[in-house]
């Protein structure tokens, strides 16, 4: 996609962001989430390093139709340019927690993501 995309400009809208992009089926929207070098913790057992590398698991995660909901949002802890968010997970996982930075130009993004804590 080409589109221009919604930024994040808390790292709360980052959660947001990745329901909507996630529903709307756009692997390469949701790979933009991530900082370039980001670490996500998915699938489950598997470290998936590099924004590339995140929308292609994206891409056959989406390849199943999911659908997600906004799930509770606890408070996010700020420490400067970087958050800790975390969220309360519909499907009792245990957690789901991100650490998100501030660019230069405002927006956040993940740094690293644990979609899944049991």
């Amino acid at each position: 996609m080409t589109d221009v995309r919604e930024r994040a400009t808390r790292p709360e809208d980052l959660a947001r962001l990745f329901v909507e992009l996630g529903n709307a089926g756009d692997a390469e929207g949701l790979a933009e989430l991530y900082e370039p070098d980001a670490v996500l913790a998915f699938p489950p057992g598997s470290e998936t390093v590099g924004r590339e590398a995140i929308r292609t698991v994206f891409e056959k995660m989406l390849a199943d139709r999911p659908r997600f909901q906004l799930e509770e949002a606890l408070p996010t802890v700020r420490n400067g340019d970087l958050a800790l968010t975390s969220t309360v997970p519909a499907d009792n996982t245990g957690g789901r927690v991100q650490v998100a930075r501030r660019r230069p130009d405002g927006t956040w993004l993940r740094v690293l993501d644990r979609p899944e804590i049991r």
